[in-house]
């Protein structure tokens, strides 16, 4: 039957070839990822696989929800090379928050991750709904089977570790840069633009700010002017957001939330992110940014910060994409870009998964050095 003619959309409808038509929603609850269903969502792609045995690992649940899975495939399934363990991620938390977070990132896997090269997780399969009732979903490889381990914000890296990483983001930058792709790609948003979720970050979450207010250990590291004018700081960002609207340069593709949480640390040494939940149309100062400021000490940036940017632009000449960016603009940005984390961080709470003060200090020391909230109001 031709999904085209139900009453929901898939995400197959427009996929290329490889991919056959489904004609059932994806799972909306975790009991109904089962053999059978797992089975036939494979064979959209895999012809022939069948899953003989399936193991849930472990159940992981957050903003989005993480399946691992154990397989037994039969010798088509083998033959396509999809591993015993893989990772089934959807928006089964019952959120509804998390929904067009996952058919983003599905969007992404689906579109994206094998035409650019990009350090992210292998990819099996990825496909989504639209309509009444939205889902997305990605099975990846299990990267928690491997080895290597998690970022995470309470563990800063190595300038050196910072150096290897920003080939991967010259990577991803580099491959549509001022590509007619992106704009042919609608589901996309454009940074900063009106309407869109980035935009509005502050205004959706300044009531977690005034509950962090209240903390004792993020009031010590704070900056007099935040305590003494919460509001001040939505000023400040509506500036960075008018001056981000104001920028003619050409965007490209980026990850949209580079910090360390969103990362792992394979154990050949390479670093890979993960959750492409808000990848977006933008320019490549935001990840740069929210990525070095986030992942490094503040001694560790101070001290290497002008050299990585420069670093980076090499790299971006490596991946095809040299002079489209040259290092004053690129400074320049960087000063004003810690406004980004310094909203994103003060407005984290703890049980979400990432420390909230680790990167509240690095965001607001690096704010203080290069004057940024001066520097975005004073225009």
């Amino acid at each position: 039957m031709n999904n085209r003619t139900q009453d929901f959309v898939t995400g197959t409808a427009n996929l290329p070839p490889a991919y056959r038509a489904r004609t059932e929603r994806l799972p909306q609850r975790v009991d109904q990822v089962t053999r059978d269903w797992l089975t036939r969502t494979l064979q959209l792609r895999y012809a022939g696989l069948v899953v003989e045995e399936m193991e849930i690992l472990e159940v992981i649940s957050g903003h989005t929800t993480k399946v691992r899975v154990a397989l037994e495939l039969n010798e088509a399934g083998r033959a396509a090379g999809i591993p015993r363990q893989v990772c089934l991620k959807a928006n089964w938390s019952g959120d509804p928050l998390s929904t067009q977070a996952c058919v983003l990132e599905a969007r992404f896997y689906h579109y994206f991750r094998d035409q650019l090269n990009v350090p992210a997780p292998v990819c099996y399969f990825a496909d989504w709904d639209d309509g009444a009732q939205p889902q997305g979903l990605v099975i990846m490889e299990d990267l928690a089977g491997q080895g290597g381990h998690f970022g995470h914000s309470t563990r800063p890296i190595s300038i050196e570790e910072a150096r290897r990483a920003l080939d991967g983001f010259a990577g991803l930058h580099a491959g549509l840069w001022g590509s007619p792709t992106l704009d042919q790609n609608q589901w996309l948003e454009m940074s900063m633009a009106p309407g869109t979720s980035d935009a509005a970050l502050y205004q959706t979450l300044s009531k977690y700010m005034y509950i962090n207010l209240e903390n004792p250990q993020l009031r010590a590291v704070l900056p007099q002017w935040l305590l003494d004018d919460p509001e001040r700081l939505g000023r400040g960002f509506e500036r960075l957001v008018a001056h981000q609207r104001r920028e003619t340069m050409p965007r490209c593709l980026i990850h949209g939330d580079a910090h360390l949480g969103n990362s792992f640390f394979r154990r050949d040494g390479s670093r890979i992110f993960m959750d492409f939940q808000l990848v977006t149309r933008a320019h490549p100062w935001r990840d740069l940014t929210y990525f070095l400021v986030g992942s490094l000490s503040i001694e560790d940036r101070r001290r290497a910060e002008r050299e990585l940017l420069q670093h980076y632009l090499e790299r971006l000449d490596a991946h095809g994409a040299g002079g489209r960016l040259g290092f004053d603009k690129l400074w320049s940005e960087f000063q004003r870009w810690p406004m980004w984390g310094m909203v994103a961080w003060i407005t984290n709470l703890d049980q979400w998964g990432q420390a909230t003060l680790p990167s509240v200090e690095r965001f607001y020391a690096a704010a203080a050095d290069h004057d940024t909230l001066k520097l975005l109001e004073e225009g």
